[in-house]
């Protein structure tokens, strides 16, 4: 029996971010300072993302090709990789400040970035399953992490419960699609479609894996959990799942349908065109009836995965370029948004009401600009990032012949203005009394900040380069 031969280059970014996560979880045993492990963690994560960087262009495989090393792995594996660093800049000061666990805090964050990165590189369903469950079992740990809040335990425990039900969907769609057809590997399975003799039990299966990657990407119905979860959990984490989770669970969504069941994107679009109205719809009209900042942003996180959903119901290479195009811009506005939630906190004093940023465009402009900033964006307003995202979404659809998605995408962007203008009114039209910890007290938080503004300008102004990057990713899967 011979081996299979492995191109370890394939495994570099994993193998990486795996090591360094297990020597911060030992480090944490005898390091005392919380400021050297995330110092460590940091410069890890750099290097990790410079050695990803410098295999771009070269495609490499491992495991038979179940694990791939090629355009569309790079670049999540540098999205998730930025995500992460700008995640330990924000939690540095806050990990001190309440006191949970550094070593294990910056160990599971590691551990979970291993679990997106084997996501986005995986050609196969099982490993798909292996990479989501390694990723959810950390974040599981995370949103629990604090401790002493109960808010903390009980976004912890309804994230596990609801997210093991969830498995349990992607686990038998998994289990049906192999039965179909015979095959886990995306590409045999995409060959083997047409002379599938159970038409219905594929079909079974790929509705069945919906529902779960549904979960992970916050769609609805299955987006329950978002709230309550993203509010209760430490808010570095939340920054966490809003932006790296999403981002992974829709590699590999993205990866799944538009690859292995694009023979079938004739039975599974219209389900996912209703599924992105009515995560638009949902996330948006339940969001102008919040109060606190995060559970608006948790609403507003669903209702941009409902706008990424309208990319993917278009199909092809125009629609999956858009997505992934969609999924930057997203990653600067929402990580600096919960970045701005960080800054106005302070040990005891959460301040995640609206009403409590009454003020803070006066009080303190780096915060209040860069606030603006993000809620602009997320709305859709040129020359931000968001706008362009929503553009080409929007045309995606609309040259597949989706308009009625693409109009109703159009609207739901104007009811989203409802909520996010709302903070900027306080901010600026408001009195408030709310004192903000100065930046000298708090330098790696307003870098990441400040980093997620200027990206969101910098995409918004130049979009094109970033959309051709995009579609060169999405085209490179083998």
């Amino acid at each position: 029996m011979t081996l299979p031969a492995i191109d370890w280059i394939a495994l570099l970014p994993l193998l990486l971010v795996s090591g360094l996560g297990s020597v911060c979880l030992g480090a944490g045993l005898f390091v005392d300072d919380d400021e050297v492990l995330g110092w460590g963690a940091l410069v890890g994560l750099a290097i990790t993302l410079v050695a990803t960087a410098l295999t771009i262009g070269r495609r490499a495989s491992a495991f038979n090709g179940t694990f791939v090393l090629d355009g569309y792995a790079c670049f999540f594996d540098l999205l998730i990789l930025a995500v992460g660093i700008l995640v330990v800049l924000m939690s540095m000061s806050y990990v001190q400040e309440t006191g949970v666990g550094a070593g294990e805090y910056y160990a599971l964050v590691l551990f979970a970035i291993a679990g997106m990165i084997v996501m986005a590189s995986s050609m196969d369903l099982i490993l798909i399953f292996l990479g989501l469950e390694v990723m959810s079992i950390s974040v599981y740990i995370l949103a629990g992490a604090w401790r002493t809040q109960a808010r903390s335990n009980e976004a912890a425990m309804k994230y596990f419960i609801l997210g093991a039900f969830a498995t349990g969907f992607l686990l038998y769609g998994i289990a049906l699609v192999y039965g179909a057809t015979g095959a886990t590997r995306l590409d045999l399975v995409a060959d083997k479609i047409d002379g599938v003799l159970d038409r219905r039990l594929l079909l079974a299966g790929v509705a069945m894996l919906l529902v779960g990657f549904g979960f992970k990407v916050a769609a609805v119905p299955f987006h329950m959990w978002t709230p309550d979860v993203y509010e209760g959990a430490p808010t570095s984490v939340t920054a966490l799942m809003a932006v790296a989770v999403k981002s992974a669970g829709f590699a590999a969504f993205i990866r799944v349908f538009l690859r292995g069941f694009m023979g079938l994107h004739a039975d599974w679009s219209m389900l996912l065109w209703a599924l992105a109205v009515a995560t638009m719809t949902v996330g948006n009209v339940l969001a102008l009836a919040q109060r606190n900042i995060k559970r608006m942003l948790a609403y507003s996180s669903i209702a941009h995965a409902g706008y990424i959903l309208v990319a993917l119901t278009a199909g092809g290479a125009v629609g999956g370029a858009a997505a992934l195009f969609y999924l930057l811009t997203y990653a600067g506005m929402n990580l600096g948004a919960f970045g701005v939630v960080l800054a106005l906190g302070r040990h005891g004093e959460a301040h995640e009401e609206i009403d409590d940023y009454a003020g803070l465009g006066f009080r303190s402009p780096l915060l209040g600009t860069a606030m603006a900033i993000f809620m602009l964006s997320l709305t859709g307003i040129p020359p931000l990032a968001g706008f362009a995202g929503k553009v080409y979404v929007f045309t995606a659809a609309v040259r597949e012949g989706y308009v009625a998605l693409a109009v109703i995408g159009v609207l739901n962007s104007v009811v989203s203005a409802g909520y996010y203008i709302r903070v900027l009114v306080v901010m600026f039209m408001t009195p408030g009394t709310v004192e903000v910890v100065r930046a000298g007290r708090r330098p790696y938080l307003y870098t990441s900040i400040v980093f997620s503004a200027v990206v969101t300008v910098l995409i918004g102004v130049f979009p094109a380069l970033w959309l051709e990057l995009a579609h060169l990713s999405f085209i490179s899967q083998p």
